[in-house]
């Protein structure tokens, strides 16, 4: 096992020039998406007034640089990625979409991490966090995100998809990719009581 003080691995040399056309298709592919949200889940999720902590599972990654285009850009937003060499793609990749990324798990800098989270958000940017990441279990909700919300008083932002028409991936979290130009159905609560069943309300929004 990693130390809890080793450096996150990092993508460099001939990897960037793999991951830059990747990242361009990608995005090209997010934007033909049509994303269905009712006026109130989009108030919800452009809420600008105050920090928040953004809230996702896992295998809805592909459309977290498209969320953050439509809803929350121009702001800052840190994403927690695990200081794995996966995460140093996902890393990289999130840096092409105009998200950062704070580098750290359970397993790996974790303390780390979770300090510089807490920075980030009392200094007024948002997080961001999967917390079934990085390897599950799936819909396994992990107290990093529920600390971080006590430690900084930032409401929560739980985020929703449900996919009438999408390939999903045979991996640990049954990752989603919608199929292009299809619907996908958005819901979003902002939830500032800490005493909300935050894990039981973020499944509910995400039925499979």
């Amino acid at each position: 096992m990693p130390a809890e003080s080793s450096a996150p691995n990092a993508l460099s040399g001939w990897r960037w020039l793999v991951l830059l056309p990747l990242a361009i298709f990608a995005r090209a592919w997010a934007r033909t998406l049509r994303f269905e949200i009712a006026p109130e889940d989009k108030r919800a999720f452009e809420t600008k007034d105050r920090p928040v902590i953004l809230v996702l599972w896992h295998n809805r990654l592909f459309l977290s640089p498209e969320f953050y285009r439509r809803y929350r850009a121009p702001r800052p937003v840190y994403a927690l990625v695990s200081a794995s060499r996966d995460g140093a793609w996902l890393t990289a990749f999130l840096s092409l979409v105009g998200m950062r990324s704070v580098r750290g798990s359970s397993s790996n800098r974790g303390r780390e991490a979770a300090s510089a989270l807490i920075e980030m958000v009392r200094s007024g940017h948002d997080a961001a966090i999967t917390p079934d990441g990085p390897r599950g279990p799936r819909y396994d909700f992990k107290p990093g995100a529920l600390l971080l919300a006590k430690v900084t008083g930032a409401p929560f932002v739980l985020i929703g998809a449900q996919f009438p028409s999408a390939w999903r991936l045979k991996s640990w979290d049954g990752f989603y990719l919608p199929r292009p130009f299809s619907r996908v159905r958005v819901r979003c609560e902002l939830i500032s009581d800490p005493g909300a069943d935050v894990p039981a309300r973020l499944r509910a929004i995400n039925p499979d």
